[in-house]
């Protein structure tokens, strides 16, 4: 017997106990009403109700004792209350249904449950349509009970929605590799599959059934899945990384689809980049190495910003990893959320619409703090003599590119702006102000040069993408420079 039918019953024992009566938990009928609006008031009232409520058919109107329904009855309540729990409802009411033997006689319960989205109100009305329980009675709510309703409520948000069907805790094992993700917090896996699982709920992977099973998460399975194509709504979002011969689309080299979680194959994705990426030759110890022309912190931070603020509900889309000769563009789905412009995304704190999985990732140790990962990517461009970062924003995309390494004199006129307000941002966030010389560098250009970074502050001042710190400073050897907003 189910949780909720062991509830009803002893709800029902209580109501029919010495002078029977209803309560607000629970309404016994004898069998449906031909009033089909006061079954909507009903269902409304109930999953409005702290833990839904409970409708019990086969109960005498008159003498209040049990007399049973026969089966093509109990099947036209069945559907008649489910129809109209998903179509005369906002929002769309779940209800459960069992037949029990009470007393010698067949009865139906209807467990209607408590909807996390209030108030649940009637569809073709207004919210102030929606009604409660109150006495052992339904009636309408007043405008003040709207209103508890409302602040009582709680939005699902994505990662908290159900991937998979009610699953059996071997079949949840099976999915979800939670050894992988310990490792990433750097503690002992515990030792029985209870405790794993009970880690695995306060973590938000799974959520318990009353029904002894269990739900995966969105967030379960996005992070941790052994493979995403087991679910069928998560396969089309898998990480895409895609190798194209020479600088555009013409050609494709290779394609790694990705099928792990994000959190456990972070770092397999960053090894397969490492390998496909170009190297170039460095002396270190006066030993010959090769490095990706591509600081790993910069990629780190760039794709794992990209998996945690895409916008999940966009279908038929994924996160993609473009390589070409001279750039690697890292595209998500969704736009940003934020109303800044894209030039202050650098150092102020990111809104993400996956709070949960962005939190996850700080404490898997994949990224770093909140608000702190555009400014370790522009810090390690700038150390490895790249071009700017550029930020793109589409209909329904996100992108950043990263550029391969290249002279100044080869940079456009963009692209030396864009690399002189960058630097400026980054040295304002360091409590210090951009000079000619921390500019060129930056640029990796000697002092016979500064004649040209004289002339790329004066281009980025005409732009009024920096501005003078000291206005009353006239020399302008010794000149500080700050972003426009500073």
């Amino acid at each position: 017997m189910k949780n909720w039918e062991k509830r009803a019953l002893e709800l029902l024992e209580k109501s029919l106990t010495g002078l029977p009566h209803e309560l607000n938990e629970l309404d016994w009928k004898e069998t449906l009403s031909s009033n089909h609006e006061k079954l909507s008031q009903h269902l409304s009232a109930f999953a409005n109700n702290p833990g839904g409520g409970f409708m019990v058919f086969g109960i005498d109107n008159k003498t209040k004792q049990p007399i049973g329904i026969t089966a093509l009855d109990s099947e036209r309540i069945i559907t008649t209350l489910t129809n109209r729990a998903r179509d005369t409802l906002n929002p769309a009411v779940m209800i459960d249904h069992s037949h029990i033997i009470f007393n010698s006689h067949n009865l139906l319960l209807l467990f209607v449950h408590e909807s996390t989205t209030k108030p649940v109100h009637i569809k073709n009305g207004t919210i102030e349509d929606t009604f409660i329980r109150s006495g052992s009675s339904t009636r309408k709510a007043s405008r003040n009970e709207v209103g508890g309703l409302m602040l009582n409520s709680h939005l699902p948000r994505w990662e908290e929605l159900n991937a998979t069907l009610l699953l059996a805790e071997t079949d949840v094992l099976g999915l979800l590799d939670v050894y992988a993700i310990h490792q990433l917090l750097k503690r002992p896996t515990p030792s029985s599959n209870q405790e794993i699982l009970h880690w695995m709920e306060t973590e938000k992977m799974i959520k318990k059934s009353k029904d002894n099973g269990y739900y995966i998460s969105n967030f379960g399975a996005i992070s941790a899945a052994r493979n995403l194509n087991n679910f069928d709504d998560l396969a089309r979002k898998t990480i895409r990384v895609i190798r194209y011969k020479g600088l555009n689309k013409l050609t494709t080299e290779k394609e790694f689809p990705g099928e792990k979680g994000y959190a456990i194959g972070f770092h397999e994705l960053i090894q397969l980049l490492r390998a496909t990426l170009p190297e170039s030759e460095i002396i270190r110890d006066a030993l010959r190495e090769e490095e990706s022309v591509y600081p790993e912190i910069a990629l780190r931070e760039l794709i794992a910003n990209a998996l945690v603020h895409q916008d999940f509900t966009i279908r038929g889309t994924s996160p993609m990893i473009k390589i070409f000769d001279n750039r690697i563009e890292i595209t998500n789905p969704g736009t940003l959320i934020s109303s800044k412009s894209l030039d202050r995304l650098i150092g102020t704190t990111p809104e993400s619409r996956n709070e949960i999985l962005a939190q996850a990732f700080r404490r898997y140790h994949i990224c770093e703090e909140r608000g702190t990962g555009f400014v370790k990517t522009i810090l390690a461009i700038e150390l490895s003599g790249l071009p700017p970062l550029k930020f793109e924003q589409g209909e329904n995309y996100f992108k950043v590119t990263l550029s391969s390494p290249q002279k100044f004199a080869d940079m456009s006129r963009n692209e030396r702006t864009r690399a002189c307000y960058q630097h400026a941002v980054i040295k304002h966030l360091s409590d210090s102000a951009m000079t000619n010389t921390t500019l060129r560098e930056r640029f990796k250009m000697p002092e016979r040069q500064r004649p040209m970074i004289s002339k790329l502050i004066k281009e980025s001042l005409e732009l009024n993408i920096i501005k003078i710190k000291d206005i009353e400073n006239k020399s302008t050897k010794y000149a500080e420079y700050l972003p426009y907003w500073a």
